[in-house]
């Protein structure tokens, strides 16, 4: 039983790593695969099984999504989302397909079996605004909290890059219509964002991917 029941419309940080604090992604492809099963199972019908070709994506009518996302960053061994639950149960269902439909995915492609992520997925509510004002940035850029090796920085992707273009792929255009409308544009955003980083790091210094991320 979860310590915060997951409430339609209320939300979420989520966040998991791989078990033994093993990577998850061990190339672009595997990158691109999860980010691809991310957008794709986000919603309320199911889709069915990915096709093998990531750069294959599903067409058709716009669908109800599961939840909105905020923000979200993925680093070589763990993951963080803000997001929205916009049905009932649509947590649940949507890290159920995401992290087993990747799994599936993974064992495969890198000939292993058994589990690859730690156990459930964690979750913490987000109702109280002055905390939503620092976990927001720590999310959206995670990976500058970490010593990410530098042959590993290609397996690093973010909410960064959407909200410095305005292209919304895996973040809901809604939820960064307000946020950007809060911080008044995309450039304050990113200042808040690196500013509450740098005081984040100040406080804790920088951890590497094998130590245990203390949340601020």
């Amino acid at each position: 039983m979860r310590k915060d029941p997951l409430v339609e419309g209320s939300y979420y940080h989520i966040y998991n790593r791989g078990v033994d604090k093993r990577d998850i992604f061990m190339s672009k492809a595997d990158l691109k695969r999860f980010i691809l099963s991310a957008k794709e199972f986000n919603t309320v019908d199911p889709i069915g099984n990915i096709r093998d070709h990531p750069d294959v994506q599903r067409r058709g009518k716009k669908q109800k999504p599961l939840v909105s996302i905020v923000c979200y960053c993925f680093n070589p061994n763990h993951f963080h989302f803000i997001l929205k639950q916009e049905t009932d149960g649509g947590i649940s269902e949507f890290f159920k397909r995401l992290l087993g439909g990747y799994t599936k995915y993974f064992n495969l492609v890198h000939d292993r079996s058994g589990a690859l992520f730690q156990g459930r997925f964690k979750s913490h509510l987000l109702n109280d605004d002055a905390y939503f004002l620092k976990i927001r940035p720590y999310v959206h850029l995670n990976y500058l909290v970490h010593e990410i090796p530098k042959n590993k920085v290609h397996l690093v992707a973010c909410s960064e890059r959407e909200y410095d273009t305005g292209n919304f792929e895996l973040v809901s255009p809604k939820e960064a219509e307000g946020v950007l409308e809060f911080y008044g544009n995309n450039k304050n955003f990113k200042k808040e964002c690196l500013d509450v980083i740098e005081f984040i790091k100040k406080e804790r210094g920088t951890t590497s991917l094998l130590e245990e991320d203390p949340l601020p």
